[in-house]
């Protein structure tokens, strides 16, 4: 966990609170053996949130969703004779309570509830429940009241919620998770209107473009929600990252879960939304006192303009001017109070009548061009390799007669499982996966020889269902098949019946392949000529970290599906070969209007992911050694690792407004490649001069930034020693562009 400098970087982001779950399945993967080490210490966890000088929002669940594997469920209960899921079942009710019990006698212990003096504030029950209770008729209801009748036992001292319950037992608090939570209200009148995850991105599947959210949606979410008297709004994600090992759920969720978060998958501040949003909070905190003890007033303007002002008992006031309209801006006059223009689908942020502190859709904040770099000193990576043992399996019980000769049959096997490979007789004859994740049907063409044969079947989960009523029930697999063999006329023999031998895991894993130290008993090929598009096949290369202090990534184009290890660590499933959709991307996007997930994507026919994330908690300083597992076959001659960094930096301000430009790391602004003062055009790596502009806008900004890391300044006539003033011009206020390298 080491020293955490997100948490650093979200109080910077003018954040109060840090909200995160608590993953039983990482905490009790054997029964009643529980794991708090290392990265899963969460007692450590939010005492540097504490230490930050932050709150915290303790989610216990444990049902977590979170596109986590089984939803964060220990498979030890899907085993459990009895059990039924998320219901009015005693056996896992029994379960559910003692681990909840555990979590909470821990932070107790360590005195983390902000009763005891600690950072927790609010803490959360179940989740999501109020989505599927439909489905568990009234054992859902009876659940979700035991549920809150067993969290107020807890006696923690600090109030309890439940998200998506609109039928929380009081005193739980239900709160709202989505993209827009501005018309939630509390069944409760006497409880605060809380946002727990405002979807600030969306998560991305094998073979889907990246979806992003734009950030002047996602202020303008959070600024309606602050207008219409809400009080919490928690992001989700604020910080992205990454499903190591097959802690990715779905089916399919793919190894990255970046999120389009304000931090990125590798810790990198995704710019302009991070800045944006940091805008806004600081807007926001400006009436913090007015908004937590002002009376409020709403105003309807018209053509859907809504004036919201809170006033406190001195009279002062801090106000709302939204404009929902997702295609005609407003114009409107508040008399002596001022005149606006509030953009269409925005929140103008007033400090008093008469000063506008932020507009959700005037984006002043930097933007980073982030771009992946090899490292020139690194040499090409040398490969050995070593196939994946199977004799074992290919020599498997089970056989089946016939009156026939099916010589020339169709294997025929339904499955519910997400991929399938087929052998018969220990000669490999297909291979086949389920497009969207669900049931599929695999049919080959084989040939047989008279009296025994065997065949051998590899089923693959990438994900196990984390939502939805029941899911825990979802079987996965060849669960019941049929598996048959289809002949001349139709004459068909079901082996579903048949006895099968049954193996879990891969011999690889179990010899453990993957370990960085030499196993006894393993001998790698080391020969000059590695296999390519083999199956099933073992690869194995030592390489050094990359020089450089950014993030580091293994660029992984070229090879098919499998799982790859660093050092011994899992960086998780990848799964190259997969291409998105070739169509639905675009450079820009209209921001206007509800948000959907196919609104805004880019990375059209590209693999879903190239790029896997290498922590440098993964890396030694000298000698590092990567293993592949490749399933379906993949060339590795062009794997490299990289670092991720931004070399351009830009941004475009109002006048006005402040300037804020900084660099990632140590590094410094080295050069100023474009700035104009007027009515420039373009965006981040195309600006051009506009049809106006004022003289020396250049070397003002050299001097200001040049050998800097950071630098900013207020953009006015008078930081640009100009004499004239600076003018309205066609597309609006006059705009200062700046270009940067860092």
């Amino acid at each position: 966990m080491g020293s955490s400098p997100w948490v650093g970087i979200a109080k910077d982001g003018c954040l109060d609170a840090i909200e995160s779950y608590v993953f039983w399945d990482r905490h009790e993967p054997i029964r009643r053996e529980y794991d708090f080490s290392g990265n899963l210490n969460f007692v450590k966890f939010f005492k540097l949130v504490q230490e930050a000088g932050l709150y915290a929002i303790l989610r216990i669940g444990p049902y977590v969703c979170a596109e986590w594997n089984y939803g964060g469920f220990p498979m030890l209960l899907h085993n459990m004779p009895g059990i039924e899921l998320r219901t009015d079942n005693p056996i896992y009710k029994n379960e559910m309570q003692i681990f909840t019990t555990k979590i909470v006698s821990m932070a107790k212990e360590a005195k983390l509830f902000s009763s005891q003096g600690g950072p927790i504030i609010l803490a959360q029950i179940e989740n999501e429940y109020g989505n599927i209770m439909v489905d568990y008729g009234d054992a859902g209801k009876s659940y979700i009241k035991w549920c809150a009748q067993m969290a107020l036992a807890q006696n923690i001292g600090v109030p309890w919620i439940m998200c998506q319950q609109h039928d929380a037992p009081k005193p739980m608090i239900n709160t709202c998770n989505g993209y827009y939570c501005d018309q939630f209200q509390p069944n409760n009148p006497k409880s605060p209107k809380m946002f727990t995850e405002n979807w600030i991105g969306w998560f991305q599947k094998w073979g889907q473009r990246v979806p992003h959210k734009s950030a002047e949606d996602s202020a303008f979410s959070v600024a309606r929600f602050f207008q219409n008297g809400g009080i919490l709004n928690n992001y989700y994600m604020y910080d992205g990252g990454t499903n190591f090992g097959r802690t990715a759920g779905g089916p399919y969720i793919t190894t990255s879960y970046d999120y389009d978060a304000p931090l990125d998958e590798y810790g990198n501040l995704n710019h302009p939304k991070w800045g944006h949003l940091k805008q806004l909070h600081a807007a926001i905190k400006l009436g913090e006192k007015i908004l937590t003890n002002g009376t409020r007033t709403d105003k309807d303007l018209g053509n859907q303009v809504t004036l919201t002002t809170y006033t406190n008992a001195n009279g002062e006031r801090f106000c709302f001017l939204s404009n929902i309209n997702n295609n005609q801006d407003a114009n409107v006059d508040l008399q002596q109070d001022g005149k606006y223009i509030v953009p269409s689908w925005s929140v103008t942020i007033l400090n008093g009548y008469n000063k506008e502190v932020f507009n959700t859709a005037k984006v002043n904040s930097q933007t980073s061009i982030m771009v992946k770099k090899s490292d020139d000193a690194s040499p090409k990576l040398t490969w050995v390799w070593i196939p994946e043992k199977k004799k074992d399996t290919m020599q498997g019980k089970g056989s089946f007669k016939a009156n026939q000769l099916l010589d020339n049959a169709t294997f025929h096997v339904n499955t519910m499982g997400h991929t399938i490979r087929a052998y018969v007789n220990g000669r490999h004859v297909g291979y086949k996966f389920s497009q969207l994740g669900g049931n599929f049907t695999y049919d080959k063409q084989v040939s047989l020889k008279e009296g025994q044969n065997i065949i051998t079947l590899l089923s693959a989960t990438v994900g196990l269902a984390n939502y939805g009523a029941n899911f825990d029930k979802i079987k996965t697999g060849i669960a019941g098949g049929p598996v048959q063999l289809i002949g001349k006329n139709n004459v068909t023999i079901d082996l579903s019946t048949n006895v099968w031998s049954y193996k879990v895991g891969l011999n690889g894993e179990k010899r453990q392949l993957y370990n960085s130290q030499p196993r006894i008993g393993v001998s790698w090929h080391t020969n000059s000529s590695y296999p390519i598009g083999r199956p099933m096949t073992w690869y194995k290369a030592e390489f050094k970290a990359p020089s450089r202090a950014d993030p580091a990534v293994v660029d992984l184009q070229g090879m098919g599906k499998g799982q790859a290890w660093v050092n011994g660590l899992s960086i998780g499933r990848y799964w190259t070969s997969w291409i998105s959709d070739t169509n639905g991307c675009s450079d820009t996007y209209d921001y206007r209007g509800k948000y959907t997930t196919d609104k805004c994507n880019t990375n059209c026919g590209s693999p879903s992911q190239r790029w896997y994330h290498v922590p440098r908690s993964f890396l030694n300083n000298d000698k590092n050694t990567l293993v592949l597992f490749e399933e379906i076959g993949g060339n590795p001659e062009n794997i490299s690792f990289q670092t991720v960094t931004s070399e351009t930096i830009c941004a475009q301000v109002e006048e006005g407004a402040l300037l804020e430009l900084s660099c990632q790391g140590r590094k410094t602004i080295t050069q100023i490649q474009f700035a104009s003062i007027g009515n420039p055009e373009g965006k981040c790596g195309s600006f051009k001069k506009g049809t106006w502009e004022a003289t020396d806008g250049q070397s003002t900004v050299e001097a200001a930034c040049i050998g800097k890391s950071s630098c900013g300044f207020t953009v006015t006539k008078e930081a640009f020693g100009v004499t004239f003033i600076l003018m309205k011009v066609d597309d609006g206020v006059a705009r200062l562009a700046v270009q940067a390298t860092c």
